[in-house]
Parts: C-alpha cells; sequence; structure tokens
C-alpha cells in the first residue's frame, strides 16, 4: 500500500505481546481486515486490539493519540477508543506501538445505518461537543495529522496536480468547477477547534442501525472546522445534510470548504490508490466526489 511500509503477521504481534505485555500473552490474535492505510490492527482477545504503524510517521500519530484521547475522551458523547499500553520496537520492527481498547461494532456504512436523520442529527452533537472542548496547547495541524485543518488554500497545489493525474478517469472541467468555487470561499479567521480529521464510514462505528463510537484519530488536531464538516458529503443524503448544518449554525464559507476538502481528499485518494491497493477507499472516494458534484 505504502513504498515504505513495514510488514507484519500475527506471529510478529504474538511475540510482542509476550515479550512486553506477558499476562496477555496467552490472548487469542487475528488481524482486523480489511488492514487501515496507516497501521494494521490486531484482535487481542475479546477486549483489546493493538494497532502497529505501518510506517515512521503513523508512529509520531499514535504517540498523539496517548496523549490527548483520555482527556478528550469524557467530554465526547460517542465511544473512542482507550489507549491501555504503549509497545517499545522489538523482533525486527522499529516503531512504537499501541494496544487500545476493543469497541463492538460494524463500519458506519448506509447498509449499518437505519436512519440518515438520526445520524445527521448524532454527528452534528459530537462534532459540537468536540469543538467546545478548550483548544489550548491543542497540535496545530502539520504532518502529525495530514494537515487536516489547514487552509483550505494549502492544498491547492496538490489537489491540482490530482486533477491532472486523474485525467479523463473524471470530469475534469466539473471537478476543477468545484474546487474553485471551494478555493476562493472566505478562509477560517475565527480560533481553531478541536477536529478529528477523517470522519466517514471506515472511522465511525455503527450498533443497531446507530452511530455508536468514533475510531482512528490519526487527524487529530485543532484547526479549521470545515475538515470535520465533510463528513455531511461523505457519510448523509441530500435531504438530511440540512440537519447536520442547522444544528452547528454552519456559515456559508464554512459549507463551501466543506464542498473542497471532500472533493481535495477524495481526488488525493483516487491518484494515490488502486483498486488492487485499497478498494474500499477508491469506492468511497468515487462516492464522495459523485456527492459532492451532484
Amino acid at each position: 500500500m505504502h513504498a515504505d511500509e513495514v510488514d507484519t503477521d500475527p506471529a510478529l504481534v504474538r511475540q510482542l505481546v509476550a515479550d512486553q505485555f506477558p499476562q496477555w500473552a496467552e490472548l487469542p490474535i487475528q488481524p482486523v481486515l480489511p488492514m487501515g492505510t496507516d497501521n494494521a490492527l490486531y484482535r487481542l482477545g475479546d477486549d483489546m486490539v493493538a494497532r502497529l504503524p505501518r510506517t515512521e510517521r503513523t508512529s509520531r500519530r499514535l504517540e498523539k493519540e496517548r496523549l490527548w484521547l483520555p482527556r478528550l475522551a469524557p467530554s465526547l458523547p460517542l465511544a473512542v477508543p482507550v489507549p491501555l499500553a504503549e509497545g517499545t520496537p522489538a523482533e525486527g520492527y522499529p516503531f512504537t506501538w499501541s494496544v487500545y481498547t476493543w469497541l463492538q461494532g460494524e463500519n458506519a456504512t448506509f447498509e449499518n445505518i437505519t436512519d440518515l436523520s438520526q445520524l445527521a442529527t448524532d454527528l452534528a452533537q459530537f462534532v459540537a461537543d468536540l469543538q467546545r472542548i478548550d483548544p489550548l496547547g491543542g497540535p496545530p495541524p502539520g504532518e502529525h495529522n495530514f494537515f487536516r485543518g489547514v487552509p483550505l488554500a494549502a492544498r491547492d497545489e496538490s489537489t491540482r496536480a490530482s486533477i491532472a493525474a486523474l485525467g479523463g478517469a473524471i470530469d475534469v472541467d466539473a471537478v476543477t468547477a468545484a474546487w474553485e468555487a471551494a478555493f476562493h470561499a472566505p478562509a477560517w479567521e475565527r480560533p481553531p477547534v478541536w477536529i478529528h480529521g477523517d470522519l466517514d464510514s471506515r472511522n465511525l462505528l455503527a450498533e443497531e442501525g446507530q452511530v455508536s463510537a468514533v475510531i482512528d484519530w490519526g487527524g487529530l488536531g485543532v484547526g479549521d472546522p470545515a475538515c470535520d464538516v465533510m463528513v455531511v458529503w461523505k457519510m448523509l443524503s441530500a435531504d438530511t445534510r440540512g440537519i447536520f448544518r442547522r444544528a452547528l449554525s454552519i456559515d456559508d464559507a464554512t459549507w463551501a470548504r466543506s464542498r473542497g476538502w471532500a472533493l481535495s481528499q477524495a481526488v488525493d485518494a483516487l491518484a494515490y490508490y488502486t483498486s488492487e491497493t485499497n478498494a474500499v477507499l477508491v469506492s468511497e472516494s468515487q462516492r464522495w466526489m459523485a456527492e459532492v458534484l451532484s
């Protein structure tokens, strides 16, 4: 999936756990599929999951999660993973790794959500509660969170390069026009707020038809809230987006930037991944782009 990624397997995880956390040595280990883009996940018994970074840059993101998730979790209306232990490099594996609580649920795809209106309400409540947490000391956008939350103009060069790279695979004129509209929207000039940075069906869990948990906080930081508002183009239908927007009183400029964020992330993913390297993300990105353009 990545040129610089490190391979892992259950045997490696079993040895790491046995050496560093012998109290868990006898627990069954099962890979979680499909593998994530940043971390390889291994179910550890019934109640835990080991997350092993696939690349060096991801290792730094787990350090951030271990610091901030315990502080943010008590203020949030949905469950989030709780860091339990920090593993060290060993057995030829070069990165710090983590053990978290395992959260029950399925990916919050359209098939697993029974009421999109309720989903819009639940997502808006989560984003509102996250934004209300004091951002003092929170990490500003940077490499640690894929630069999520930066001014949209900072993504202009990479977005246009991805559009050009995709060429005949997309409607270049329509995509470029949509990007131009978002790019020229006024920038966020108020204080930065906490953002998850990567809200979509891959990072949300559902139980009994409702969203229940938010996972994979590698995009965590403080910045432009449009980065989280883009969830409306990823998860909601045209007739339920207004529920989310009204609940958060989202202004026109932030709404426009959120559309640009969704489009930018979609074309960047489609220019980088293929159906062979990440079929789930390719399919999702195609759907995001269709929603933005519709």
